[in-house]
């Protein structure tokens, strides 16, 4: 038996390494101020996160569940979504039937950056940017994974075979990623003056990304405090009247 112990356990202390060899570095937990049952999202953040997607992210990656009228919920007023909305275009029907372009409303869905997978793998050299709508919930460290990826870009290890047209990044898995790094310094002006670095404006898109994922977090949170603070009432009442009914008991 003790053989055969010693025999897994070398098999075990073998196969990690060959197991962990393709698999990205976890990423860095950061401090998000959505996290925890009191959590609420940071509007300031929300909207450097925004415009970082707007002026990097949006030329290759789309938001196709969002409309424009949800910005409303990041503090934007509905004059300002009526001019972010109103940069893009998007196809209409007009009188004669003709297909012809318009000014997108705040109505108007997230215009997409190509009109079909084909397009967007053609501009790509093959590679298909995906929709950022919900990434931060398809991915299993969230705004972590998120915030990493786009600070993770390096160099490979000498020993290393990167693929031509591919980039070393340590926390996707198997490192190697078609996309070229997004993210340099001052590459967005924020409005509010805060320094775009690239852990700043990293952390900001992730944010932004997460309340894309799930804008009703806020909502959430507070049905769920109400929903405890009820139970514990109701717990403090039904043993009350449990006490009184048994009193004579005892």
């Amino acid at each position: 038996m003790k053989r055969l112990l010693v025999a897994a356990a070398l098999a075990l202390g073998v196969a990690q390494p060959v197991l962990a060899a393709g698999e990205a570095t976890p990423p860095p937990r950061q401090e998000w101020s959505f996290n925890g049952i009191f959590g609420t999202y940071d509007r300031a953040e929300l909207q450097r996160g925004f415009q970082v997607y707007q002026d990097v992210c949006s030329g290759c990656h789309g938001l196709y569940h969002l409309a424009y009228r949800h910005l409303t919920d990041l503090g934007f007023s509905e004059e300002e979504v009526k001019a972010i909305a109103a940069q893009k275009q998007v196809p209409t029907i007009n009188d004669e039937g003709e297909t012809v372009e318009r000014p997108a409303i705040p109505a108007d869905k997230f215009v997409r950056p190509f009109p079909n997978e084909k397009a967007a793998r053609a501009a790509n050299n093959g590679a298909y940017p995906p929709d950022l709508s919900l990434i931060t919930k398809a991915r299993a460290d969230g705004p972590d994974y998120v915030a990493a990826l786009l600070t993770g870009y390096e160099e490979p290890p000498a020993d290393f075979k990167l693929q031509e047209g591919m980039q070393y990044n340590k926390y996707f898995p198997g490192h190697q990623i078609a996309m070229p790094p997004p993210l340099t310094e001052g590459a967005v002006t924020y409005a509010d003056g805060t320094p775009a670095t690239v852990p700043q404006m990293a952390h900001d898109v992730a944010a932004f990304l997460h309340w894309a994922a799930e804008p009703n977090l806020e909502e959430r949170h507070q049905i769920g405090l109400k929903v405890m603070l009820f139970l514990l009432a109701a717990t403090v009442i039904f043993y009350a009247a449990k006490r009184r009914i048994w009193a004579d008991v005892h």
